[in-house]
């Protein structure tokens, strides 16, 4: 183990981007013509955004605007895991999306096993809600970081402490 080289797989949210993005998108929201005297409102729980809104459409039309804030905030919207939406009181539609932090076993278990498939003389170790890649060679070590960036989990991955 001497002379071996490792990085972790995570997927981590800025929950302070997060934030960001949700006042971007109230205040974009409260200067819309298209949504005046609407009941349109974003919030943040511990891990999780409520929308609420009038209808379906005005809905869609502010779950856009949160995706691109994400984007121009820096977060990928993979981020964001939405739930089924709802009818709400005051006839109102709600949807919740979670914010997802962290790798599930599930998905972790499919990344270990894409890198297993891929054949790159490196071995994977799922640590809670990451993945830790070990390696002799640096290069493996950046093939299966661009393996990895070439492939969608649907969710956003980060590479950190690579040594």
């Amino acid at each position: 183990m001497a002379n071996s080289y490792s990085f972790d797989i995570v997927s981590q949210v800025d929950m302070q981007e997060v934030d960001n993005a949700i006042n971007q998108t109230l205040k974009e929201i409260s200067q819309r013509y298209d949504f005046k005297g609407s009941k349109s409102t974003v919030e943040l729980g511990k891990d999780e955004i409520k929308i609420i809104s009038d209808d379906e459409f005005k809905l869609k039309s502010v779950i856009e605007i949160l995706k691109s804030k994400f984007i121009k905030r820096g977060i990928s919207p993979k981020a964001l895991d939405f739930q089924k939406m709802e009818d709400s009181s005051l006839s109102t539609v709600r949807q919740t999306a979670k914010i997802v932090n962290g790798i599930s076993k599930e998905k972790a278990k499919t990344i270990a096993n894409e890198i297993k498939v891929s054949k790159i003389k490196v071995q994977t170790q799922i640590l809670d809600d990451q993945l830790r890649v070990t390696g002799k060679n640096k290069d493996d070590l950046q093939a299966v970081i661009a393996l990895l960036k070439g492939k969608d989990f649907d969710l956003e991955l980060q590479f950190t402490n690579y040594r």
